[in-house]
This record gives C-alpha cells, structure tokens and sequence, in this order.
C-alpha cells in the first residue's frame, strides 16, 4: 500500500511495467523436505508502520504468523516494525540479511530500492519485494488485485445505500488507488446504475486525524457508505460515530465500527509468505513477479456487519465466486462503454482492459465526483 508521491510513481511505474510480466499462478503446493537438516529457516520481515489493530501492517504480521503456525520450529521469524522508508529500511534489510536470515520480506512500495540494493550485497539471501515490481535472481516482487476486492465491495455499498451517495477517502492518485475507486464505483453500478461516488484526497497515508476529517465531511455531503485506502481505523470510527456505513480495507474491523461495518476488504498474505519460506526450505525458490487476486486467495471480501441481509451477502458472496473462476472482470465492459468522469471512452463496448491498462490506470470512472490530485 505504502507509496512515494504520486507523480514521480506514476511515471516511474508506467516504464517499469511496459517491459514487466505479471503473472498470476496458483500457488505451488510445495511440502517441506522431511530430509532436510532440523536447522530452521530464518525468515525477516520488516514493517513500514506500528503493528495496530488492523490496516496494512496487521495483515502481513499475520501473515508471518501464519507461517509460524504452518512450519512450526522449521521457521524462526524476526520482524521489526516501524521502519521509515529510505535509509532507515536499508539499514534493517541490511542487518537482517547479516544476521542470517535466508529470505527477508519487505512490504512497501518504498523498500523496493533499498531491497535491491541489500541484495545485490547479499546474492545468497532471498529477498520478497511486495508491492514492488523490479526484480533480480534473488528479488521476487508480489502485490494483490486489491480492486477485485473493492468491486465486491462496491456491490455491497449499492445495495444498502440510501442516499446513493458513497464516499471514499484516498491517499494518492496512484493507480492502485484508481483501481480501487474505479472497481468500487462500477460495483456500486452494477446494481445502482445512478450511484456517485465522493472522493476526497489526503496526500499522507497513515493520519489518523486527517482521516477522520475527511469522512466527517463526506458523511456532510449525503454520503451514507464510506470507503477509503488509508492506513488507519479512522475513517470505520468515523462512520460508527455517525451511525453512518463503512467498508472495512486491509483487515475486519468490526472490533472500530460494530455496527459501521458492512464487509471488508482483507488482505491474506499468509499462504504465499508460508510458501515462499517453504521454498527457501526445499531449495526451489526462484524469483517471481506475481499478481494475484481472488483465484489466489489473496484477496477476500467478507465478514459482513449484522445490518446486512443474507440475500446481499449472497450477491456479493457469488460475484467473489465469479470473479475467482474468471468470468467476472471488473474491468470489462457490458453492452454500453466504460467511460471516464470527463466523457472519455475508456473501455470499448464487450471489451476488458489488459493488465498492462490497469497497471497504468490514470483517470476516475463516470460516477465519480472529484478530479485527480495533482
């Protein structure tokens, strides 16, 4: 999730992925090898923020904990959380990759750099670039189809809105994030073809405060379903407090908002961390670029709030169904052009957008009220 600023991704990632190959397998069922020395493997991981609650960093630390739970004493894990990107994330990949561990794991856009370059220093170690996308013979970069997600959710915010008004509150304008307000919005569509969606643009990632500023201001402005790709519980507060509706993002957070929550988004990274560690185990680990979604059990939307009916849940259960078999696209077309808030044709009548399209997503669906922060 965590990103640099905006424009210089934005460009950046646009002549990265030109030559890149995302690929989207199945997972491997790789089995530890029994013969192997009882030696455990050493597995790193580091943390851009504090582990809370729930949100972003949550879900990856149970992720190693997943691993622990998997492997039991053939893994030995160490994290260390809160670590600035730059520098600061240099110096703990470094100092993980000196004290033995055979695969670290660096979830955050901004460790991208400072992992490559700790491992071209350490070719014997294994490194997990997540939310990256360069990669070496001993780099491997991985990131989910988080709007899959977000189009699941959408349909769920469709069918309990009121008002027909949502709201989302943004970090940046990278296309991860555009990916998300997009799915969200042509979700919220394909059950309220007249909904709109309200954006508002943070520019920070994690500020509690400013996150819950910008929801009490939508919920203003006759919104009464909330979204947001920020790093806090803040905006699920926000909506509790106001007894108004939220989507829950990177983790379940009915513990914030009982009776806010109507689903969530979450983010499961325990079964790739657990077999990546196994392949450090056996031997076969190789570099790979993976994207993966719903079919990789990598994103999940449930754990609906009590408000919602069994019939909704069903909806959104089956369109999950769909999307993981693949005859679900968000991002295909129907009878009618997908088209952009300034009238654009961006997709073609019965037409789906490639990967390399979404990956470069740099424009906001018809429905959506708001421009792109600059």
């Amino acid at each position: 999730m965590y990103k640099n600023l905006a424009t210089a991704l934005r460009a950046a990632c646009v002549s990265a992925l030109a030559g890149a190959v995302f690929i989207s397998p199945v997972f491997s069922q790789t089995a530890p090898n029994k013969g192997q020395a009882a030696e455990p493997v050493k597995a790193g991981f580091v943390y851009v923020s504090p582990i809370t609650e729930a949100g972003w960093t949550r879900q990856h630390d149970e992720g190693r904990k997943a691993v622990e739970a998997a492997l039991g004493n053939q893994v030995k894990t160490t994290f260390v959380e809160n670590v600035a990107e730059g520098a600061d994330a240099e110096r703990v990949i470094r100092d993980l990759a000196a004290t033995g561990h055979q695969i670290i794991f660096t979830p955050s856009f901004g460790y991208m750099e400072p992992t490559l370059k700790v491992a071209q220093d350490y070719p014997n170690v294994k490194f997990e670039s997540i939310t990256g996308y360069k990669t070496t013979p001993n780099v491997a970069a991985a990131n989910a189809r988080y709007y899959e997600g977000r189009y699941l959710a959408g349909i769920a915010a469709g069918r309990m809105s009121k008002t027909g008004v949502a709201g989302f509150v943004a970090g940046f304008p990278i296309p991860e994030v555009l990916q998300g307000i997009n799915a969200f919005t042509l979700g919220m569509h394909s059950v309220n073809p007249q909904a709109t969606v309200k954006v508002v643009w943070l520019n920070v990632w994690f500020d509690p405060p400013k996150e819950r500023d910008a929801a009490m201001a939508l919920f203003n402005q006759n919104v009464d379903v909330i979204a947001f790709h920020t790093g806090s519980t803040a905006v699920m507060a926000a909506a509790q407090e106001r007894g108004k509706m939220a989507v829950a993002y990177h983790s379940d957070m009915r513990k914030t908002g009982p009776d806010a929550q109507i689903v969530a988004v979450t983010h499961q990274w325990g079964r790739y961390y657990t077999e990546r560690v196994r392949a450090v185990q056996s031997g076969t680990w190789k570099s790979s670029n993976l994207w993966g979604g719903v079919r990789e059990g990598m994103i999940r939307v449930g754990d609906f709030g009590t408000r919602v009916p069994a019939a909704v849940q069903q909806e959104v259960l089956n369109a999950q169904k769909a999307i993981g078999a693949g005859t679900l696209q968000p991002f295909r077309a129907g009878k009618s052009p997908v088209r952009d808030n300034d009238g654009q044709e961006r997709i073609a009548a019965g037409q789906a957008l490639s990967d390399a399209q979404i990956l470069q997503m740099n424009w906001l669906v018809e429905g959506v009220v708001g421009k792109l922060a600059r």
